[in-house]
């Protein structure tokens, strides 16, 4: 759908490139008191994608909440992505979406019908994953901003968390990288019509067969690769997880475009907090690129899922999850802690 007015020119970020950083949101709530619920079994102070609380033996309830500015000009595409990119923290804790609510603000020169095909995008990708909009908020402000909050559900003992990778899990990535750097290049129009339109294809698609596959076996750890970077949510699992982890660059899959492009100096300022936020806990090694780094700290829109799966069971899942996600590749490895959080090599 062409506009009068580009939706990424009403927004300073795009995407998850305006997330806010992970070390300053650890500054924010650094000495914040909350209550406490036993049926609380994951909450904020975890780090993790989604709160869960315990509903009875056999179900478990999933919150989460995700929104951003355009990243794309199709207001269409614009929902399809950000309802995607906000039903990706329930598939990353095992679970499945069932209720979602609108969080939308509009901008003082968005029509209406922008703003309908935005909800359109939307309603049909959470239809696509199997659950429903049943409502949300609205409200006016200086720049376009669109996502959800959505509930789903999970059996209380299969709960995946960002925090319980095993020495001797294998990770694997379903996503390649370099989304915010060629996003970041489009509105410079240097990135050519047929890799904007296989990035717009990723960034909608749902990380729903991934989930449904990935639950078929004794995965230890998960999360989705977002806003803070493939890099940055390794370290929280390593962090989380007492562990560390090893990270090949040469088996990480990304977009080969956003390689030149990084080396152009096209980074999305995203990159830089994610960089700050992590690096101190990662040993590079081998003479990796600065270009590749970049790549590594890249804030993702929609990004695929990281799992830490038991080295015995890796092989299996891994071509099961080829065979309808041929981009899924194993990245890494964990290994007892030591020295650093991650080794990058």
């Amino acid at each position: 759908m062409e506009t009068d007015v580009k939706l990424t020119k009403l927004a300073k970020c795009a995407g998850c490139g305006a997330k806010v950083g992970a070390g300053t949101l650890v500054h924010m709530l650094e000495g914040f008191k909350t209550h406490r619920d036993e049926r609380l079994i994951v909450g904020y102070d975890k780090s993790d994608d989604a709160s869960v609380y315990v509903i009875n033996e056999e179900t478990a309830l999933i919150q989460t909440t995700d929104f951003f500015p355009p990243i794309v000009d199709d207001p269409y595409l614009y929902g399809q992505i950000a309802a995607a990119n906000a039903l990706s923290d329930v598939y990353a804790m095992g679970g499945t979406p069932k209720l979602a609510m609108n969080i939308m603000c509009l901008a003082e020169k968005m029509e209406k019908s922008v703003v309908q095909e935005i909800l359109r995008g939307g309603y049909d990708k959470v239809y696509e994953a199997g659950a429903i909009i049943t409502g949300g908020h609205t409200i006016q402000g200086a720049e376009p901003i669109y996502g959800l909050a959505v509930s789903g559900f999970v059996h209380p003992d299969k709960v995946l968390t960002n925090s319980n990778a095993k020495p001797g899990d294998v990770l694997i990535l379903t996503k390649p990288l370099g989304i915010g750097i060629l996003t970041t290049s489009i509105k410079a129009d240097l990135v050519p019509d047929a890799v904007c339109q296989r990035i717009y294809r990723q960034m909608a698609t749902l990380n729903k067969t991934a989930r449904d596959i990935m639950v078929k076996y004794p995965v230890n750890s998960c999360t989705d690769v977002t806003g803070f970077s493939l890099l940055g949510h390794s370290f929280e699992m390593a962090q989380g997880s007492d562990v560390t982890i090893h990270l090949m660059a040469d088996q990480i899959p990304y977009h080969p475009e956003a390689y030149e492009l990084a080396e152009m100096g096209f980074i999305p300022a995203g990159a830089y907090r994610n960089r700050e936020y992590a690096s101190g806990g990662v040993e590079v090694r081998n003479g990796i690129t600065r270009a590749q780094q970049d790549i590594f700290y890249d804030p993702q829109t929609s990004g695929g899922l990281l799992m830490a799966v038991p080295e015995k069971y890796a092989g299996e899942c891994l071509n099961e999850l080829k065979a309808q996600i041929p981009e899924a590749a194993i990245v890494g490895y964990v290994e007892p802690m030591g020295e650093w959080s991650i080794v990058l090599e």
